[in-house]
């Protein structure tokens, strides 16, 4: 189930936000791209999914090279975004939301039981935190083989920001998430990877123990 960009470089009209990228999200499991705004984290998620084109460089997806296939046949594949901003259908409801991703609602509103009151609320009209719970339920119940998740707690208490991350950890699928900061709930957890990009380029590759000790040492220095 690995998914990685290969010397991946993407282009913003004249700017050039992927500078040569080269990275690796093993599955079964969760990799990190860590990084500041700015850092080309949500580009290379972008990237991977097909939601913007490469200027050179490639995807690869279980050794095969997937970056000529469009996003839309990448998620009938098994593979899915779901975007910081706009990752619900605001004008349906919750209710229908859900629906699109499964039969019925049971699995999302086992994983985020917040949801169930507002079932025949329209989703624009939620919070952040809870339009994120919604979005993260419709991935969940589409059983993806490669989840690709910009900010997934973003909004969020604290309480479902870790119960979340419990959720991606035991997915049994590739899990590829984008954060500015390491979540404290994925800090300790074994076979955590981390990507750490900077200004469009990895500067740092390893376990997220690693990072996270590499970030303190930061701190004192």
């Amino acid at each position: 189930m690995t998914v990685s960009l290969r010397h991946a470089r993407v282009r913003y009209g004249p700017l050039e936000a992927l500078h040569g990228v080269t990275l690796a999200a093993p599955g079964p499991g969760v990799t990190v791209l860590l990084g500041r705004n700015g850092s080309g984290r949500t580009t290379a998620l972008r990237a991977l999914a097909g939601a913007v084109p490469l200027s050179g460089g490639s995807v690869v997806w279980d050794g095969a090279d997937v970056t000529g296939v469009p996003a839309y046949r990448r998620a009938r594949r098994g593979m899915r975004l779901v975007p910081e901003r706009q990752a619900v259908f605001g004008s349906l409801t919750v209710y229908e939301n859900l629906t699109l991703a499964a039969p019925g609602p049971g699995p999302a509103l086992d994983a985020y039981p917040e949801l169930r009151p507002l079932l025949p609320r329209r989703a624009g009209t939620l919070s952040g935190g809870e339009q994120r719970m919604l979005a993260l339920a419709r991935a969940l119940s589409a059983r993806a083989r490669v989840l690709l998740v910009d900010e997934p707690a973003q909004g969020m208490s604290p309480a479902v920001a870790a119960r979340t991350y419990d959720l991606l950890a035991g997915l049994g699928a590739c899990v590829v998430l984008a954060e500015q900061r390491l979540p404290p709930a994925l800090r300790g957890r074994p076979g955590v990877v981390v990507h750490e990009l900077s200004r469009g380029t990895v500067a740092f590759s390893g376990e997220a123990g690693e990072c996270a000790r590499r970030a303190r040492q930061g701190r004192r220095a």
